[in-house]
């Protein structure tokens, strides 16, 4: 451990412990904080990192600027957990301290093999010698690899890559490692930016997980935004599937979207030689949904969690900045498919949490309840409406399932958000979970889903589906 990395250590530790005891000092310094999804102790939590099930624990990684609420200098915060449920934080396990990543420990992914996590992750570098754009000039994006034989320890830092070993065609935009094996070879997919500004991802190859080499690049017919980020390669079924967050979608029916989307392509062929990519598909249409990765857990399962956030959305802001954090994640979600559908719900281990309140029909009204489930089954005629904390509507309208909220100022419980929508001919059913401060909604057995932070003054929920069964459970 150098002596920057000492320092590092016991400044967030002192952040940290501040905040631990802010919030014991005060109840609405703790109001908004989640039961059932991660944050950070303190400051700044985005993109979800390193995501895996190691010797039976699943850890979860996290983007962390521990010092400022509204971002700053990133490194990888860690949470431990038996059930994805409650998890228990670990400290930071990875600080910016090298030259390969001085500005910024980015995201990236784990990679279990051998009794052995590899940590692959970007080292953010900025130059300060000169005059640069840091997309063209002036940034590094470095390939690191870090190994851990317990989940707790973590070795030394290793280079692997530079921006002299991408394709030289691209800006100085290359990162996100997402690390799999296939027919005893190991492969990689980091996002990319080209010089023309279109986005893309970068495919590379490995005989021992260290040495890389470009193989392919996968891109739309049509540039298709100017950066792909977060890239992930997975199959669900049949199916092959590239997600990755583009940035730059502008005109027509990115308008309505978010400054940024997540979703994926479904891939005919192959992503290291000929291969076809249908139409980009939303993993999320509501406000607060960015950066997802996936894992498959040890009993097969394909597990996505997304950063429940947005970045540089000047629309809208979070309360909780003003009590010293910002963030969370989404729920995990199992991505399974239906009917030809990719579609997710809310793990299974959720049902043990579960205390049913009330079973109806028809109507449900309630008051109180901070953490929960509803359902809403057999809808006929696509008419339902559903009123959270008096200012969230769910509703279907003019062909639209709708989430929107009925007052957009930056004070109320929107915190300025306004409304998300999909085109859909019929809704047939609803699973709304709810957190302190958090909705996650899947419409038509998750085929479509609408994630959205919200801060409620008080929490009523009412619900109204004529002739449709109505559940409400507490989860504890």
């Amino acid at each position: 451990m150098n002596a920057l990395t000492r320092d590092l250590v016991k400044l967030v530790e002192t952040a940290e412990q501040s905040q631990k005891t802010r919030e014991e000092l005060s109840v609405s310094d703790r109001k908004f904080r989640e039961k059932l999804h991660l944050m950070p102790p303190v400051g700044w939590l985005n993109d979800p990192n390193g995501l895996c099930q190691f010797q039976g624990i699943y850890h979860a990684f996290f983007q962390y600027s521990p010092f400022n609420a509204e971002g700053g200098v990133k490194m990888w915060g860690h949470y431990t957990s038996k059930d994805m449920i409650k998890w228990e934080y670990q400290g930071t396990a990875l600080y910016p301290d090298q030259p390969f990543d001085c500005h910024g420990v980015y995201s990236g992914s784990a990679f279990i093999e051998d009794g052995k996590m590899y940590l692959y992750y970007t080292g953010n570098v900025k130059l300060e010698d000169g005059e640069y754009d840091y997309i063209r000039t002036g940034r590094e994006g470095n390939t690191v690899l870090v190994i851990t034989e317990d989940g707790k320890t973590f070795g030394k830092k290793k280079e692997l890559m530079r921006n002299s070993d991408y394709p030289d065609d691209l800006t100085c935009h290359v990162r996100d490692p997402k690390v799999w094996k296939e027919n005893g070879t190991y492969y990689m997919v980091q996002g990319a930016r080209t010089n023309e500004d279109v986005g893309q991802v970068l495919v590379f190859e490995s005989e021992d997980k260290v040495n890389w080499k470009f193989r392919n690049r996968v891109e739309s017919e049509k540039p298709f935004g100017y950066m792909w980020e977060c890239p992930d390669y997975f199959k669900i079924g049949d199916k092959k599937l590239l997600s990755t967050s583009v940035q730059g979608l502008e005109g027509g029916i990115w308008e309505d979207r978010n400054v940024y989307q997540s979703g994926y392509f479904e891939i005919e062929g192959d992503i290291l030689g000929e291969y076809k990519l249908s139409e980009y598909h939303l993993w999320d249409y509501g406000f607060d949904y960015y950066a997802p990765q996936s894992f498959e857990t040890e009993d097969g399962r394909r597990i996505h969690i997304s950063w429940m956030g947005m970045p540089d959305c000047e629309e809208y802001s979070n309360p909780t900045i003003q009590t010293g954090w910002q963030h969370c994640f989404t729920f995990p979600r199992e991505i399974f498919e239906k009917d030809g559908k990719i579609c997710q719900r809310p793990i299974r281990e959720l049902e043990e949490k579960k205390h049913l309140v009330s079973d109806v029909k028809g109507m449900l009204a309630g008051e109180g309840y901070t953490v929960y489930e509803m359902t809403i089954s057999d809808i006929t005629k696509n008419r339902f409406k559903v009123i959270l904390s008096e200012k969230l509507i769910l509703d279907y309208a003019d062909g639209k399932f709708r989430m929107h909220f009925t007052d957009q100022d930056k004070t109320s419980v929107s915190s300025g958000r306004s409304m998300r929508y999909v085109e859909v001919e019929k809704v047939e059913n609803l699973k709304i979970l709810a957190d302190t401060s958090s909705v996650e909604v899947f419409v038509n057995d998750g085929e479509y889903v609408f994630s959205t932070r919200y801060y409620p003054e008080v929490y009523k929920l009412q619900a109204e589906a004529v002739g449709a069964e109505i559940t409400l459970s507490e989860i504890m």
